[in-house]
Formats: structure tokens, C-alpha cells, sequence
């Protein structure tokens, strides 16, 4: 087997992998792999598959995750624990009331193949950006708006499987904005920051669904 690019960057900077070592490789076919490794450099790590056995990490439902652009410490958070935990894909848009402001696809997917390379899993979540609200509500078939005030709990909610759900800022949702949602759902009475609402719910989601 022969591993190239960020990939090996990753197993030589990163883990510190040397030869002689066995790691774990994910094969996207459903299976995980046991390598021992011969040779390790920054462009490229070879090593001779010496075990097998299958592997399905990934939910049946899919749950997309659509944030309000926060500030990158706190929006980094939710792209890495997010994708451990099972989410599908992340839309970030810009809310009425976002702090974060402007696009990085590229550092946001780099930290969402990092985690999903840690938890196992067999795809990366995409990471996409919206401009707004209603452009998050019209491109997605089924999307639950998540506040604290709703009188629906999203723990209720256990259909459609595939869904997005979209957490506000920290300076929480406009009037304007809460007109908008199709559906609403709340995390309960408490008062909850943009980063954990989105693990929170996420969690929930999947095991509403049995995931």
C-alpha cells in the first residue's frame, strides 16, 4: 500500500509514524485495514496490509449541519467535532447577526478530512457556503430551525432521516430570520453557545434515528 500527498504530510509530521509501526487505514469499500508500515517521508509512506475486517462507521441518516458563520476558534470546533460525531455535510451562511465573516472552503474542508480521518469514518463531509438563511432553507429538501423557544423538542423529531438543521449565532436569530424557518425545534430551556448547540443537536438527531 502506498500513501501520498497531505495524507502522508499528516502520518509523518503529525502522528509521527515511523516504519515497523502498524496503523489503521481506512478502505472507503467498507473495510479497515491493518498496515505495518516499511517506509515514511512527507511525500510518501509505504507498508503491507497484514489484517482486514469490515468496517461501517457511517449513520443511515444523513443531517447536515448549516451554522451561522461564527468566529474561526468557535466555527473550527463544530467542522471537527461535528464530523467525528456523524454529520453528513456543513452549510455556513452569513446570519443577520454573524460575527465571522468571508469564506475559507479550503481550511474548513481540510479540518473536517483531518477529523473524519481521526474518528474512522469513510467520507469526508462537504463543506459549502450560503449567503443566508433563505438561501440554506431553498437549496435543501427538509430543514429544522433550532430555537429555544420553540414548543416542539427536536428530540421529537424523528423524521425525514435526512435533514439540515440550522443553528443561529451567538447573538441569536432576528425576527426576520425566525419568519423564514419552515420548521422550528428546540435543545431545551437552556441558554446554549452557537458550538455546543451544534454538537448537541447533532447528537440528538442521530439518536432520534437510531444512529
Amino acid at each position: 500500500m502506498v500513501i501520498e500527498g497531505g495524507d502522508a504530510r499528516h502520518l509523518a509530521r503529525s502522528l509521527r509514524a515511523r516504519p515497523g509501526e502498524s496503523i489503521e487505514v481506512v478502505d472507503p469499500d467498507g473495510f479497515l485495514l491493518d498496515v505495518r508500515l516499511d517506509a515514511v517521508s512527507v511525500e510518501r509512506v509505504e507498508g503491507q496490509v497484514v489484517g482486514r475486517r469490515a468496517h461501517q462507521p457511517e449513520p443511515a441518516s444523513r443531517i447536515t449541519i448549516a451554522i451561522a458563520n461564527l468566529p474561526a476558534p468557535s466555527l473550527e470546533h463544530v467542522l471537527s467535532r461535528c464530523t467525528e460525531a456523524g454529520a453528513h455535510a456543513f452549510v455556513v451562511f452569513n446570519a443577520d447577526r454573524s460575527v465571522g465573516r468571508g469564506e475559507k472552503l479550503e481550511r474548513w474542508t481540510t479540518i473536517c478530512r483531518e477529523a473524519a480521518m481521526l474518528a474512522g469514518r469513510l467520507r469526508v463531509p462537504e463543506v459549502s457556503a450560503a449567503s443566508s438563511v433563505e438561501a440554506v432553507v431553498g437549496a435543501v429538501d427538509s430543514a429544522v430551525l433550532l430555537a429555544r423557544e420553540s414548543t416542539r423538542r427536536l428530540a421529537d423529531v424523528a423524521q425525514p432521516r435526512d435533514v439540515a438543521l440550522l443553528i443561529g449565532p451567538e447573538g441569536g436569530w432576528t425576527e426576520r430570520e425566525l419568519e423564514l424557518a419552515p420548521e422550528t425545534a428546540t435543545l431545551g430551556p437552556r441558554n446554549l453557545r452557537a458550538d455546543t448547540a451544534a454538537v448537541v443537536a447533532l447528537a440528538i438527531a442521530l439518536a432520534a434515528r437510531g444512529d
